[in-house]
């Protein structure tokens, strides 16, 4: 078997006998490193910021553009603990009221993104006019998108002139053979379904297009890859080696999640999870080629608040609205709460509860 790191033993099927792997931190001084500046507060880009720092998941685009064995979304959705599910799904106004009152209760928020339960470009109306809304009323914080990369290519320079410097793609193979147990088929828009290798070969295309593309422009792009056994596992080396050449600075390998109970293919059909060990070996060897993040907590569409610590129950739609505050009143009270923490902060002192309450928290 093909060695996979320094450590001698070290495999993708019984882990690494080191027990550690190098993550975005550690490997700073990579070629493909993020710069220090842009992802210090971004808790999904750096494990040391989502200790301190919380992000929001706008749920506004329901619909996708292709299917993915490994996923069901679902949009009335309160107990399970996955990509691709909501309890609910926001107009762009309602989303960015959200991130207001979220933003004036929780102040070290500094991360907004739209995650689904769809995909974000497969949503173009509904994505832009919430960045742009976001942008307006709340310009100091970051915005970042996922996507499957299939409309990618042709809304980079939408992307970057709406302020977004994270997008996230989902890459899960670079061999369309592959890529086609994963994803039966692909639409793109206003065209007919493509599928099996043909439609692979079309989402890889658009996928690594748009990762060099945002590259190009300064965006920081950091790929996703779901590790199936037996199916793009041992192949995921490959895919790091690959989206790094492209310009990608971060690499999150996340587990199948295949519980018969949330009724994607792969789980109904039994196939199995990697083992932890698995995992541990498979990030050592991808690491070679590209920082890994190691701490992701593969996040709801709606996720609020710091990684682990999901707060989304006391922000619902219907918990915002008995506010009974405009848009433009929300965000006047979040900015007197972000200053009144900040210069807290920046004196050296914790936000007193005072401060934090002043803000109007819901």
């Amino acid at each position: 078997m093909e060695a996979l790191c320094s450590t001698a033993g070290c495999t993708p099927t019984v882990g690494c006998p080191a027990g550690e792997v190098p993550g975005a931190d550690a490997l700073g001084g990579s070629a493909a490193a993020a710069p220090a500046e842009k992802i210090h507060d971004h808790p999904c880009y750096s494990e040391a910021a989502h200790h301190r720092y919380a992000r929001l998941h706008v749920p506004v685009a329901p619909a996708c553009n292709l299917r993915c064995n490994y996923c069901n979304r679902k949009y009335d959705c309160t107990n399970e603990s996955r990509p691709g599910v909501v309890s609910e799904v926001l107009e762009p106004e309602e989303a960015v009221r959200k991130a207001l009152a979220v933003a004036t209760a929780i102040p070290e928020l500094t991360v907004v993104g739209i995650a689904g339960p769809g995909d974000a470009l497969a949503n173009p109306g509904r994505t832009f006019a919430t960045l742009a809304r976001l942008r307006e009323l709340a310009p100091d914080l970051r915005l970042c998108l996922s996507t499957n990369g299939l409309e990618l290519p042709q809304h980079v320079e939408a992307l970057v002139a709406n302020g977004v410097e994270h997008v996230t793609v989902t890459v899960n193979a670079v061999d369309p053979e592959i890529g086609a147990r994963i994803h039966p088929w692909v639409r793109p828009l206003g065209q007919r379904r493509r599928r099996g290798v043909l439609g692979a070969a079309r989402l890889l295309e658009n996928q690594l297009a748009g990762i060099e593309a945002l590259a190009a422009r300064g965006v920081l792009v950091k790929v996703n890859s779901v590790a199936i056994p037996e199916v793009n596992h041992h192949h995921l080396m490959e895919v790091a080696r690959t989206v790094r050449a492209r310009g990608a600075c971060l690499h999150n390998i996340m587990p199948l999640i295949a519980n018969p109970e949330h009724g994607t293919p792969f789980g109904l059909a039994g196939h199995r999870e990697p083992t932890p060990a698995e995992m541990l070996g498979l990030r050592a060897a991808c690491a070679g080629d590209l920082p890994e993040m190691s701490h992701c907590q593969q996040c709801r569409a709606d996720a609020v608040g710091r990684l682990g610590e999901d707060q989304r129950e006391a922000f619902t739609r219907e918990k915002i609205e008995a506010l009974g505050l405009s848009t433009e009143a929300l965000a006047e009270r979040r900015e007197a709460a972000r200053r009144a923490y900040w210069q807290q902060e920046t004196a050296g002192a914790p936000a007193a509860d005072e401060a934090l309450a002043s803000g109007g928290a819901p």
